[in-house]
């Protein structure tokens, strides 16, 4: 099974222990507020905009804060400059991770990162040493109960996707970045749900881990994504399904 796949059903099983985490519409908020600045405020013009928004509606955020984060991002409202960059280490078991951030202060931001990551036994690293097993993909998360495997491979790969994968109990569908908003429109007017669409890093291969160094991992990838600045966590782990039941049980 491809790591993307993996990784997939990793966010999805945490997802339900991290729904209640408050600071999702803030993380939204900066994503939108960036992808306007760089692509402009155009969402059928900025492909990375409008993933941004059709996220934003999936959690019910207030038509108004996304219209004020875009003109935030269009320099049309005044707000606090960020800057984008990416960091990339090793959690437990040798699992790649890489954390993207928007943040006002450099500085701050890769201290805070290094002690996070040296608290569960990882370290932070140079460019480039782990970003190799990963590539930029638009990525759909769908529910096994939303559909048949047939039907979505059908609905998918006509409408351009690269390949459909199923792992535990949700299917991932991968795109190429350019296809992402046709094969997400497709798969919708088809009338399935999905609980998860972006465009994103996805890993390559995957490394399994398991007992302390599985659990040591997530707790790693939880305070990482639980950092005001970070706005994405991808990494190459692998968990047995039943151990990462237990390890994400509520």
């Amino acid at each position: 099974m491809s790591g993307h796949s993996k990784w997939s059903s990793v966010k999805h099983k945490k997802a339900a222990r991290d729904a209640k985490r408050g600071k999702l519409f803030t993380k939204l908020i900066k994503e939108i507020t960036i992808a306007a600045r760089l692509g402009g405020k155009d969402p059928n013009a900025n492909p990375r905009l409008r993933a941004a928004v059709a996220a934003a509606k999936a959690q019910s955020m207030p038509s108004e804060n996304i219209e004020r984060a875009i003109k935030r991002g269009a320099g049309e409202l005044t707000g606090e400059q960020l800057e984008q960059a990416t960091y990339e280490g090793y959690g437990p078991g040798g699992v790649a991770i890489i954390v993207e951030v928007l943040t006002d202060n450099r500085n701050r931001i890769v201290a805070e990162l290094r002690h996070i990551f040296s608290r569960y036994g990882g370290n932070l690293g140079e460019t480039g040493c782990v970003s190799w097993m990963f590539k930029r993909k638009g990525l759909i998360t769908i529910d096994k109960s939303a559909t048949t495997e047939d039907k979505l491979l059908e609905i998918a790969l006509e409408a351009g996707a690269e390949d459909v994968t199923l792992e535990g109990d949700v299917f991932t569908v991968v795109t190429a970045p350019e296809n992402y908003a046709q094969v997400r429109k497709a798969i919708e007017e088809a009338g399935i749900k999905i609980i998860e669409g972006e465009i994103a890093l996805s890993p390559e291969t995957s490394v399994r881990v398991s007992r302390h160094d599985a659990e040591q991992a997530l707790k790693l990838i939880e305070e990482l994504e639980d950092h005001d600045d970070v706005q994405n966590v991808v990494a190459n782990i692998d968990i047995d399904e039943a151990e990462l039941a237990q390890l994400t049980a509520v």
